[in-house]
């Protein structure tokens, strides 16, 4: 069967699946979904080629995969009848589909509530996790190497004895998962890197480096810092820049990648980042003392001595020097 439009490659995909041992499936099925619906109708071709391509997967998927399609297309008002009844969905008044199950009640509203800490006390730990000189030059050894080095650092990070960088607050990484995630869809990269320098405390600069390296490496560091989810990192593989996402090979190799890679290795890379930051500023903004004079090495001026030193010329005697009897 040829790929459908709705995802260019989708057989190359599936196919490299089964060979890597990589499960694309449950990331396929979302994004197609996230597709159909961004849309209010469909040509009959592109019904048929949806109707195809997910009947195939949804069999395949988890059951959290499936849940969240279902819910997905349970509100969408052009959901085929035959997807509809795969997935136990039926119609109580034209334009409206309803759920089979009972909804899922909701969560207790009395559980105890931990305190988020402040912009301050993250900003101060932030500072507290890894010397500026050790940051820099780890930060810039990541950067500088290729795609091997790279997997070979991030799996040495893992036992290394340096402090890494304390867990972003599950509330600040959930909004911030969100916002990623909306940001990548609409291929916004600026406002992306902006929402990840905030999460991370990040500077803008560095930030924008993680995004915009051609590696992809960086981004899954920020990636698992945040805790997120594989699924929805490969989504943000697959859409933020559509020329990487369209690399079988980069989305595959990126999501073994992440899928191996430690919360200890992405925090003590977090730390470098940010300490790296901390040396730069210390090397350009170095603090001028009002005593730097007094303590920097003066030039000695030499000295010319005289050719005669004084009492030390011969004495002249003369006939009337001697003395008087």
């Amino acid at each position: 069967m040829t790929a459908a439009p709705l995802f260019p490659g989708f057989d190359g995909l599936m196919t490299l699946s089964r060979r890597e041992g990589v499960d694309i499936r449950p990331t396929l099925l979302r994004v197609l979904t996230d597709l159909y619906v961004q849309t209010s109708a469909h040509s009959a071709d592109e019904e048929r080629q949806f109707i195809e391509l997910t009947s195939r997967l949804i069999d395949q998927v988890d059951d959290a995969t499936r849940a969240a399609v279902r819910a997905r297309l349970a509100i969408y008002p052009a959901t085929p009848a035959e997807i509809m009844d795969k997935l136990g969905l039926r119609r109580s008044h034209p334009g409206e589909i309803l759920p089979v199950a009972a909804a899922i009640a909701a969560a207790p509203t009395d559980a105890p509530t931990v305190k988020e800490p402040t912009e301050a006390q993250l900003r101060m730990a932030a500072t507290l996790a890894m010397r500026p000189n050790d940051a820099a030059e780890i930060s810039d050894m990541f950067f500088a190497a290729g795609a091997s080095e790279r997997a070979l650092i991030l799996h040495n990070l893992a036992d290394t004895p340096l402090k890494a960088s304390p867990r972003i607050p599950a509330a600040r990484a959930a909004r911030a998962l969100h916002i990623l995630e909306m940001a990548a869809f609409a291929e916004d990269t600026e406002n992306f890197a902006l929402e990840l320098g905030e999460a991370l405390i990040l500077p803008q600069r560095i930030a924008e480096q993680v995004v915009h390296d051609p590696g992809g490496e960086p981004l899954a560091c920020a990636a698992r810092a945040l805790d997120m989810p594989s699924a929805a990192f490969q989504r943000v593989l697959l859409f933020l820049n559509p020329e990487f996402g369209s690399s079988v090979h980069n989305v595959y190799r990126l999501s073994r990648l992440y899928d191996r890679l430690s919360e200890q290795s992405a925090l003590v890379m977090l730390a470098a980042w940010r300490g790296s930051t901390m040396a730069v500023a210390r090397a350009k903004y170095r603090s001028a003392l009002y005593d730097d004079e007094r303590h920097r090495p003066r030039a000695a001026t030499p000295q010319t001595r005289p050719a005669v030193q004084p009492g030390t010329a011969p004495a002249i005697r003369t006939g009337t020097d001697g003395p008087k009897r």
